[in-house]
This record gives structure tokens, C-alpha cells and sequence, in this order.
């Protein structure tokens, strides 16, 4: 007695004696099998059912042999449907039409006439195999940090002890440090040590330290009352009181003055914040998270930063590696950004091309998750087949032609430049909604515009 296989197929052949044929013997596989002699309805038939594998004929009433209309056919499927498993069959094929059925994204190829055992045995790895794929999917979603725009994404042994450690450490108040180099996530991780404390429903306030000037760093951060200065028109709340009894995440903490870093540290000690103009202290229950790509604890030996200062932020010092550091993630990641984008573009690119695979895990990656991130963005944008290839994601340098000149062609100075110009052209020069745009302060944007010279 035959087991009946869970899978449900749908054939499309225009060949009324095929469909009979082949669902004759199927259905007693399958726990259901559809047919349709009409390609056109296609699109109806893969948006609005849920099948496991699709059998397709290459060659319809329009094309009796080269095969071009199941190519066609096979591309509108995975357009609608990217993890669609479509094995294609066909009366005139050979080997070169196979491999090129394989290349368009088809998992297998059948000759006809069929043999039975084999049609069946084919249909059966293909269900399995998108499966695998399904249960490998919801691995990686479970594996992907979630709750923000970007998620944490990782499965390498360095960061599943950092993301455990995080996990621990976020169910208390205690104070954090995050070292990383620029493009690794700080940001990202603070937020989700937020969203695993207890007060995960309260505010996450976030504060880039390196983009106040002087003349706004108290006022940015404590708030000031109306009247303490010029332009002080009206009250301002401070971050400090905006991220009261949730979390305030001081980015880039390494960059402030030691005369700032006094008033920092009077905070944190008192517990209270007082607004510039004003002598009444406010308190405030804030938990710390503070982030630097710089060498803190060497500041502090050179007398750069406070001693007593480092002290109070690093009651939990969290290293989050570089992207080279944690090389089992680069193509998780990569994956990741390639299914954000390709949605975003509506591009038909679904694919990492092994060779790209093989470049990217050799890759130094200076500019980290943002380096991979944008370079795949663009690599999405500029495609125009169903795969990713080395040439739309790497580009030699001019120093010579070895593999290991390849870059991405981006760097973190030029990435901001070319973001600040197209916020910029955005607006038509106004400098207001380009900062909003950008998420920065007109001061910060102001600052990055005489940096480069724009």
C-alpha cells in the first residue's frame, strides 16, 4: 500500500492527455493534486494557493520546443513567489536546457515521457528540500534579534555568548558599555537590551554625544527654561527627562569633553538633572547605556577621559566583535539585507551566487554591518538577473588586480557624504528637513557640512 505523500502539487501543461496522465498518478503520491491546462491563470493559482511544488511544462501551444515559454513562466512564478519549488518537464530537452532550467531557479528538470518512479521520487526531494528550506527560514528568524528596523542577526559562536551575556545582564538595572568598532550595531544592541529589561515599555531615548557642539550639550541634554539664552524661546525637556524611567543610550561617549564629562558624571551620581537657566534639580530613574569605538580605557590612562567617570558607565563592559571577527554570519546577513531590499526595489534578485559567497567570507569588511548592508543594497538596486554576483557587490582598486584589492567601493566618511548630498537634493538645500531627514540636529548637520566641504 502506498503512503500518501503531505505535499500538494499543481501541474500546468496545455496537453490535456499529460495532465490526465500525470495526476492519474499522483494523486495516489499526494494528498492533492491541481491541474491547469491554462498558463494565464498562473498568477492566480501561485498568489492565491499555498503549493509545495510546482510541475511545469516548458513549451505551450505558442512554442512547441525551445522551452522559451516555460523560461517566462518559470520567472513569473518566482516573482510572485521567490521559495517556490517549480520542476520543470518537457518532451525536447537536453542537458544544456536542463542546466540553464537549474540556473533560472528551478530545483529540478523531468524528460517526457516520464517514469513513474522517478517523477514521483523527483516531486517528493523538491517537497522536502522546501521544507528544509521553511524550517531553516523560521531557524533564522528565531535567530534574528527582532524589534527594530534592523535586527540583531547572528548565529557565530561570539555572538550567541555576547547575545546570551545581553540577555542576562538586561534583566537588571546595572550600567553598560558597548565597545565596537563604527558599523557594528551598538546601536542596535542597546536597543535590544532595552527591550529585554523590565522597562522595555517605557522610552529608549537615544543621544549620538559625537554630533552635540559645546554650546548645545547641556541644553540637549538636561533641557533648559525659557529665557536662559537668546534663542531660548520656550521650556525644553532634555533627553536625560525624556528617557525618565526608561532607558537613554549616550552614543559615541568617548568624544566628550572632560569639562562635559564632570557634568556627566554629576548626573549620574545625584541621580538628577538640573536645566540650564534654572537651580532646581529634577530627578530622573534613567537605566545607562552608553556605546565607543574608541580605546576607553587607554583615554583614561592618558588622562583623556574621567577615571571615576568610566567607572560609573562600565558596571558591564560588552565587546561587540567586527564583522571579520564573526565571519559564520556574513552570508546570514547578506541573505537578510537581500530579502529587505530586493522587496523594497521590487527587484527579481534572489540569490547570493557562490562565488559571491566564497568573496564575501574572504572580505575584511573595515565598514562592518553597514559596509555589507549598503554594498548589498546597492548591488540590489543595480541587478538585473535572478542572483548576486561578485562584480555587482565587490570592485577592484587601482592598486592591482589581486582579490585581495577588492573593496565594496564604500567607506564610512564617503557613505555619509553621499547620504548628507541626497537628503540634501531631497529638499532642495534646506537644511532643516535634510536634518530630520537624516536624523540629526541642524548643528550636527551643519558640523558634517564644513567636515566635507559640501
Amino acid at each position: 500500500m502506498n503512503t500518501i505523500h503531505p505535499g500538494k502539487v499543481l501541474i500546468v501543461d496545455d496537453d490535456a492527455d499529460v495532465l490526465r496522465a500525470a495526476r492519474l498518478l499522483l494523486k495516489r503520491h499526494f494528498s492533492q493534486v491541481d491541474f491547469e491546462k491554462n498558463p494565464q491563470k498562473i498568477p492566480y493559482l501561485v498568489t492565491n494557493f499555498d503549493y509545495d511544488v510546482i510541475l511545469l511544462d516548458m513549451n505551450f501551444t505558442r512554442d512547441l520546443s525551445s522551452g522559451k515559454e516555460g523560461f517566462e513562466w518559470l520567472d513569473k512564478i518566482l516573482d510572485i513567489k521567490p521559495d517556490a519549488a517549480v520542476v520543470l518537464f518537457t518532451a525536447y530537452g537536453d542537458v544544456e536546457m536542463a542546466v540553464r532550467a537549474i540556473k533560472a531557479g528551478a530545483v529540478d528538470f523531468v524528460l517526457k515521457p516520464w517514469e513513474n518512479e522517478k517523477l514521483i521520487a523527483t516531486l517528493q526531494h523538491a517537497i522536502e528540500n522546501k521544507q528544509e528550506q521553511t524550517q531553516a527560514s523560521k531557524s533564522f528568524s528565531n535567530k534574528a534579534v527582532t524589534g527594530s528596523e534592523n535586527p540583531i542577526i547572528g548565529d557565530s559562536p561570539a555572538m550567541k555568548e555576547l547575545l546570551d551575556t545581553a540577555a542576562r545582564v538586561a534583566e537588571t538595572d546595572a550600567n553598560i558599555l558597548i565597545l565596537g568598532e563604527n558599523g557594528t550595531g551598538k546601536d542596535l544592541l542597546a536597543r535590544h537590551i532595552h527591550q529585554l529589561s523590565h522597562r522595555n515599555g517605557q522610552p529608549f531615548v537615544n543621544v549620538d554625544l559625537g554630533a552635540l557642539s559645546e554650546t548645545l550639550f547641556e541644553s540637549e541634554l538636561f533641557g533648559h527654561v525659557k529665557g536662559a539664552f537668546t534663542d531660548a524661546r520656550e521650556d525644553r525637556t532634555g533627553r536625560f527627562e525624556e528617557a525618565h524611567q526608561g532607558s537613554i543610550f549616550l552614543d559615541e561617549i568617548g568624544n566628550i569633553t572632560l569639562p562635559f564629562q564632570a557634568k556627566l558624571l554629576t548626573v549620574l551620581q545625584n541621580r538628577s538633572i538640573t536645566k540650564v537657566g534654572s537651580n532646581k534639580a529634577v530627578p530622573v530613574d534613567v537605566r545607562l547605556i552608553c556605546a565607543t569605538n574608541r580605546n576607553i580605557e587607554q583615554m583614561a590612562a592618558q588622562h583623556l577621559f574621567r577615571q571615576d567617570l568610566l567607572y560609573r558607565i562600565n558596571t558591564i563592559e560588552l565587546h561587540l566583535p567586527a564583522l571579520r571577527e564573526r565571519q559564520e554570519d556574513i552570508v546570514m546577513l547578506a541573505e537578510y539585507f537581500l530579502g529587505i531590499y530586493r522587496k523594497k526595489y521590487n527587484r527579481p534578485v534572489a540569490f547570493l551566487h557562490d562565488t559571491l559567497v566564497t568573496q564575501m567570507e574572504q572580505y575584511d569588511w573595515p565598514g562592518n554591518v553597514r559596509e555589507l548592508q549598503h554594498a548589498i543594497e546597492r548591488a540590489v538596486i543595480l541587478s538585473q538577473g535572478k542572483s548576486l554576483m561578485p562584480k555587482d557587490v565587490f570592485m577592484k582598486s587601482n592598486n592591482n588586480n589581486n582579490d585581495k584589492s577588492m573593496d565594496t567601493g564604500y567607506n564610512l566618511e564617503e557613505m555619509e557624504r553621499n547620504m548628507i548630498n541626497q537628503a540634501l537634493k531631497k529638499f532642495n538645500g534646506n537644511i532643516t528637513e535634510a536634518a530630520k531627514e537624516l536624523g540629526l540636529s541642524r548643528a550636527a548637520l551643519y558640523r558634517r557640512l564644513e567636515k566635507y566641504n559640501i
